[in-house]
């Protein structure tokens, strides 16, 4: 190979390798933008992308970190453990680069050795200061790396209200320097709430930027960790047995066939607690009017629920009854007029402890959240439906997407149309007087009665822990259960 041809090789090496190392470069100053933003679309916006540009930029990232780098948990995108660790590091690579493309060289020390003959001097050049992003200049303003040394060391406070602050500022500071709470945070936070030990002001203020932003599964799961360990007990049932929610709007119209459903489950030899309220106005009695109605005892607290469940294999847990702080803060709707991470928190209180939940979610975007904080909270089985209210029922006039944890194994479960039946008039009927007679006989619906036969065997299967492949056998056993109804309640 001649002289020439070397050098040309040489040459195309060395521009191959300056431009491996510019692409690499942009790949950091995007992780940090993406870090910054904690999306795709703000991320582009920030680097002037476009939002392809930059999703094409996020899977170089991902496959040279070997890493998803931001995960979807709830509404939002949160940074992987990996990507948090490079966070610090990539603010102060963008934020020199910034320093070094503005530096003012008129400004910069003249060097000079005269009239010395040793090493001892000052270097011509002043150390600079941290390298960081630059924030809004305030006087005695904290870096992001004071406020991540003050965050660190939150739970070596001893007031739990000097904690809960803090944690409020993890939340609620602007873009680039907040974080979602981590399990073990989100769980001492809370704590400080339902033991009484919170500000109103604090409270009002958490609850707020946690829905604004949308809770995390990890912030979940450590609020409910908190939940469980003041109002929850074990039941002692060494059976399938099934967490039933039930949470219904006071604005709901529709009736409660969810809780004939239960009693089936329950003839069927899976114990039921079913727990929850219908909101503070008039009708928020409507839960306990329909047990009465059917005879399905009703515990106003933990002990009274554990034998009922042995009596009966079934009961309703009013919220107020066993969790009056949780009741207390979902009573505070009226003043925000939106949801908070309470009607989140409620679907996973299992007050009992039983080994399965059946959830019903009506935000589209949190039709996973549950399913993942379970897989952290450890639960058995789980099976969450989406639904127009916050209580698992399936209507059989529309497809149902049935997302399942099944002993850490996540699967979803497709469920077709099962009737395109519209249900019957009942003008001579109240509501009530309507839904009763559907269970004693004195009317008749079709769409209601699919409704409870098909809502049964998804609570069964989930009760059972039971494969999704099993899903007709457990309907068969529905129907049965159904049409024999009035026999075993005379028996």
């Amino acid at each position: 190979m001649s002289d020439k041809q070397v050098k040309t090789q040489q040459q195309t090496e060395k521009g191959e390798s300056e431009s491996l190392r510019l692409g690499q470069l942009r790949l950091l100053i995007a992780l940090d933008a993406l870090l910054v933003e904690g999306s795709v679309g703000g991320a582009a916006k920030q680097m002037g992308l476009s939002i392809a540009a930059m999703s094409r930029l996020l899977g170089q990232i991902r496959g040279k970190f070997n890493d998803p780098i931001l995960v979807r948990s709830g509404r939002n995108m949160v940074a992987t453990p990996k990507a948090e660790a490079l966070r610090g590091r990539l603010r102060r690579l963008a934020n020199e680069a910034e320093t070094l493309l503005s530096l003012d060289f008129t400004e910069l020390p003249k060097s000079s050795c005269t009239g010395h003959h040793g090493w001892k001097r000052s270097a011509i050049v002043t150390p600079p200061p941290l390298g960081i992003r630059k924030v809004v200049e305030l006087e005695n303003h904290p870096t992001p790396e004071q406020l991540a040394a003050q965050f660190a060391n939150i739970q070596d406070e001893n007031d739990p209200a000097r904690r809960l602050a803090k944690y409020i500022a993890v939340v609620g500071r602007k873009a680039g320097h907040t974080r979602p709470l981590e399990m073990s945070e989100a769980d001492d936070a809370f704590t400080t709430i339902f033991t009484g030990n919170a500000d109103p002001m604090q409270i009002s203020a958490l609850l707020r930027l946690i829905h604004y932003r949308g809770e995390t599964a990890p912030e979940l799961a450590g609020i409910t960790r908190a939940a469980r360990r003041i109002y929850s007990m074990d039941a002692g049932l060494n059976m399938p047995a099934l967490d039933w929610p039930a949470y219904l709007s006071p604005n709901s119209v529709q009736s409660p066939w969810f809780m004939l459903s239960a009693l089936l489950v329950a003839r069927a030899g899976y114990p039921v607690v079913l727990h929850g309220n219908c909101g503070t106005g008039e009708i928020s009695g409507k839960l306990e009017i329909a047990a009465e109605a059917i005879n399905l005892p009703i515990a106003t607290s933990h002990s009274l629920a554990e034998g009922a469940l042995r009596a009966h294999g079934i009961c309703f847990m009013p919220l107020a009854g066993f969790a009056p702080q949780i009741h207390a803060l979902m009573a505070l709707y009226p003043l925000f007029e939106s949801r908070s991470s309470m009607n989140s928190l409620v679907h996973l209180l299992n007050p009992m402890n039983l080994k399965a939940s059946f959830l019903g979610v009506t935000q589209p975007t949190y039709r996973e959240l549950h399913r993942d904080a379970g897989v952290l909270l450890d639960m058995p089985s789980i099976s969450v439906v989406s639904t127009s209210r916050d209580v698992a029922e399936l209507v059989p006039h529309r497809t149902h997407t049935i997302h399942r944890l099944l002993n850490g194994r996540e699967t979803d479960l497709l469920l077709p149309t099962l009737s395109k039946e519209s249900g019957d008039k009942h003008s001579s009927f109240s509501s009530f007087e309507y839904w009763y007679g559907i269970w004693s006989g004195a009317a008749t619906d079709k769409r209601a009665e699919n409704t409870i036969v098909a809502t049964a065997a998804m609570a069964m299967m989930t009760a059972a822990a039971a494969d999704n492949e099993s899903h007709a056998q457990f309907f068969e056993k529905a129907e049965e259960l159904w049409r024999n109804r009035h026999s075993r309640a005379a028996a």
